[in-house]
């Protein structure tokens, strides 16, 4: 691994350590990128505050930590400022308009919920289709929108009904993704804690596909930042589908 573009910080209120830490870990690993991409803060229309994402009060000082990271170690490591975002119709334009400001560098997607009313996390299991539905609907139509760079852990819906309308279901959201050029996440958090994801029956999907595919440390912690038993495990997993990772993707 030369590039991470899923690195978190503690303002998201569930990630712990400095954000110099995170860059002195990859420039020690070895790393020639390395991206900060929190979860984005959400202005919601009642005012009430995300417990997951960056509050919008510390905004202004995750952009200042980053910006003067890249200045300390311009030549070291190459530090870029990005954003995990839910792609939410009725809020998205909302977010760009907060971050337009900012010098952001790219913005990855990690759909956790489907809509902004937040009523269904994709992570706890459930066994709807309809949800599963409007999962990959949500994702192609947040992707199609060209501002995201990729799909992080595309496989995280903990879908507990038939495995066929799973298939089928990721099959379309691969196929879609193949479409628009746009890789799709191995997500290392989830090899790292035992999670649903990445799930073997969608892999193998993306590889028949022809997918994109790169890692992803969605870091909550210094340590966890390209180590490399993780990153071992992601590339054993990923070969056993045949599965060729990206080392950057700008």
């Amino acid at each position: 691994m030369i590039a991470n573009y899923h690195t978190h910080t503690a303002r998201c209120g569930h990630a712990r350590g400095e954000d110099r830490e995170y860059v002195e870990r990859a420039v020690a690993r070895g790393l020639e990128t390395l991206g900060f991409s929190d979860h984005v803060p959400l202005p919601f229309a009642d005012g009430h505050e995300s417990r997951f994402r960056v509050p919008l009060a510390r905004l202004d000082d995750y952009v200042e930590s980053v910006l003067r990271l890249q200045e300390v170690f311009r030549d070291r490591i190459r530090i870029l400022l990005g954003f995990e975002v839910e792609y939410y119709p009725d809020y998205f334009d909302k977010v760009l308009d907060l971050i337009r400001p900012y010098p952001v560098d790219y913005l990855i997607m990690g759909q956790h919920f489907n809509d902004s009313a937040e009523r269904h996390y994709n992570a706890r299991p459930f066994e709807d289709e309809s949800l599963l539905r409007e999962y990959v609907d949500r994702v192609l139509e947040g992707l199609a929108t060209d501002r995201f760079i990729y799909l992080a852990h595309p496989d995280l819906p903990y879908f507990t009904g038939g495995r066929a309308f799973y298939r089928r279901e990721m099959r379309r959201l691969c196929e879609g993704v193949k479409a628009l050029d746009l890789p799709l996440e191995i997500n290392m958090l989830g090899i790292r804690e035992g999670r649903n994801y990445p799930d073997p029956d969608f892999w193998e999907i993306a590889a028949s596909v022809g997918n994109r595919v790169l890692l992803g440390c969605d870091a909550h912690s210094p340590d966890v930042v390209a180590d490399p038993d993780e990153l071992q495990a992601a590339t054993a997993f990923a070969a056993q589908f045949g599965l060729t990772l990206e080392d950057r993707i700008f």
